[in-house]
């Protein structure tokens, strides 16, 4: 089944899954894919959690409106969504510029979420020389011309010479993003910085990152960790910048503990 709702203005793709009494746990992606990388996650927590997935503006089978896009535009598209789906969340779940939408969102909603799970995230990730850069790249060569230097930030040496096939598709997801909705979320992480206001976050806080994650390193999202009152740092062995797609038992094992240690889960 095909699952869109109109909200802010656009049409969000999502999906809803696991127990309808049970707490809720909403998921958002990082730059560049869809919610499908949370596919193994799910397998797992769903007995434990209901799960929302949503497909951030620009990417998947969300509309592309056209950009810059602003972080005060994607924290409206997910208040929307779970506005329009008639939702309680419990837990928010952001990997990468998900996890910079995930902060922005308990700081601008303080009381709406009971805890935070942030993968492979900052509260400032990278400068803005940096999103200049790789912008200006992909507006004269495509995605196709970071794709490479891409999936070494993306995953571990071991993971791409041994699962050429799955690699070769996390390649797709990422080539086939809208060029226009890849280039307008990397305004919002060029342009947003939540140090001062992730400082002042008030509510359990999970931070995971891949040992091997070449684009929110473990120092750096370690620093985001110490940055933020009541967050813990875990380090997963074997992963890059998504964990969820090469590690996803050990990510969801995180998660639960997590919801288990602060009562968030039934």
């Amino acid at each position: 089944m095909l699952d869109c709702t109109a909200a802010n203005g656009i049409n969000i793709h999502y999906r809803l899954s696991g127990p309808k009494d049970a707490p809720l746990i909403v998921f958002s992606n990082s730059l560049g894919t869809d919610f499908r990388i949370w596919s193994a996650v799910e397998e797992i927590i769903v007995p434990h959690m209901r799960c929302l997935f949503y497909d951030s503006r620009g990417h998947g089978l969300t509309d592309c409106p056209p950009g810059p896009y602003t972080i005060i535009d994607e924290v409206g598209d997910l208040s929307a969504l779970i506005d329009a789906l008639h939702l309680d969340p419990t837990i928010l779940c952001g990997l990468s510029v998900g996890g910079v939408i995930a902060q922005a969102f308990a700081a601008a909603h303080p009381g709406r979420i009971e805890g935070l799970v942030l993968c492979d995230t900052a509260a400032k990730v990278l400068d803005a020389e940096t999103w200049t850069g790789r912008m200006k790249i992909i507006e004269n060569g495509g995605i196709e011309a970071v794709a490479d230097a891409t999936m070494e930030r993306w995953f571990t040496e071991r993971f791409r010479a041994e699962e050429p096939e799955r690699l070769a598709g996390m390649r797709n997801m990422l080539n086939r993003t809208p060029k226009d909705g890849y280039l307008a979320t990397c305004a919002v992480l060029r342009d947003t910085d939540l140090r001062e206001s992730s400082a002042k976050l008030d509510l359990p806080t999970l931070c995971l990152c891949g040992d091997e994650d070449g684009s929110t390193t473990p120092d750096v999202v370690r620093a985001t960790a110490d940055l933020i009152p009541h967050a813990t740092f875990h380090l997963i062995e074997g992963a890059g910048h998504i964990p969820c797609v090469e590690q996803p038992e050990v990510t969801a094992g995180h998660i639960l503990a997590f919801a288990r240690e602060h009562n968030l889960m039934s």
